[in-house]
């Protein structure tokens, strides 16, 4: 009962005791579900990023797979496409070299046929110029010899040959049966004439003679000389010509320089075209320098030219040549 007095005695301070305490812990449970609010949002952000990562890399584990799978896919595809395009072209290649070789043998036998058809042709030919070669039933023919055990194939030959005949083409007349040629008497019906005598049959000579082409091709075959008539008998003396040709057009001067033997001796001096001309010529020393006597010192000019040396000096007198004085 002392307890129940009690709180009826603070009954009226209880109720301002309350409404000042829960006053005071608004702020700060506002505060604490604020901070709860991050925490959980910073919470279910780290576990939703971390799913997503989780989800980004399982992705990429798959598509990693499967864009290897469609690249094997692929490469075996182009594997194959190139295996069969290899052997298709194989396959063209043999069947080009196939055909190329059929018809390289075909011509090559038809080159065959066509070369034993006129070797053929030509044994025919000459089997019918020689059939006058046939042995007879009283004289056998030079291929059907008795000392031999049987005939030659070439006996054969002329039995299966005919003769050659040579036959001059016939000369057609024209007929000419018009009016106009009754009138002017020009058909053979108008007058009687006499006929034509035919022409006189001159047999070929029988005979293994050769054909013409044969011995016409013989005949302007072009001159093949041997070597030594080709070839000039005097080679080495033209050889020796054009060389001191080509020496003579090398050379500046053409008259050898003798210094020590007397050719130069009886030849002519020839001025040079200064010495000789007419229009006084100028002397050397007004040529090259000016002379002033005025100065002089002496009566002599000084001597401007240089001793001769004692080898030419000497010239013609002291050397001599097998004897003779040069």
């Amino acid at each position: 009962m002392a307890t129940l007095a009690r709180l009826q005695a603070r009954s009226s301070t209880v109720g301002n005791q309350y409404y000042f305490r829960n006053s005071v812990v608004d702020p700060f449970r506002i505060k604490e579900n604020d901070a709860a609010v991050k925490i959980q949002s910073w919470f279910r952000g780290c576990q939703v990023r971390a799913y997503i990562r989780h989800l980004n890399r399982i992705v990429t584990i798959i598509q990693k797979w499967w864009r290897s799978f469609l690249g094997r896919k692929q490469y075996q595809l182009t594997v194959q496409v190139a295996y069969y395009t290899m052997m298709m072209n194989l396959y063209n290649a043999m069947a080009v070299r196939k055909a190329l070789e059929e018809f390289a043998e075909m011509k090559e036998r038809e080159e065959k046929k066509a070369n034993l058809e006129r070797e053929e042709k030509k044994r025919n030919y000459q089997a019918r110029k020689m059939h006058y070669l046939l042995s007879t039933k009283q004289i056998p023919g030079i291929y059907n010899s008795p000392f031999r055990k049987e005939p030659d194939p070439w006996e054969l030959q002329l039995q299966k040959a005919k003769p050659l005949t040579h036959r001059r083409p016939k000369v057609k007349q024209k007929d000419s049966t018009s009016l106009n040629d009754w009138l002017a008497c020009t058909s053979a019906r108008s007058f009687p004439r006499s006929e034509i005598l035919p022409p006189i049959n001159r047999k070929q000579c029988q005979g293994p003679f050769r054909d013409i082409t044969e011995v016409l091709e013989q005949r302007y075959k072009p001159l093949e000389p041997t070597l030594w008539v080709a070839e000039p008998i005097n080679e080495l003396k033209l050889a020796r010509e054009e060389l001191r040709r080509e020496q003579w057009v090398r050379n500046v001067n053409d008259n050898m320089f003798l210094p020590f033997s007397s050719y130069h001796k009886n030849e002519k001096y020839i001025p040079s075209m200064h010495l000789s001309s007419k229009y006084c010529p100028i002397s050397h020393k007004e040529q090259f320098r000016s002379e002033n006597p005025k100065k002089w010192i002496c009566d002599k000019d000084f001597q401007t030219v240089l001793p001769s040396f004692e080898l030419f000096s000497k010239y013609g007198k002291l050397y001599s040549k097998a004897g003779q004085i040069v």
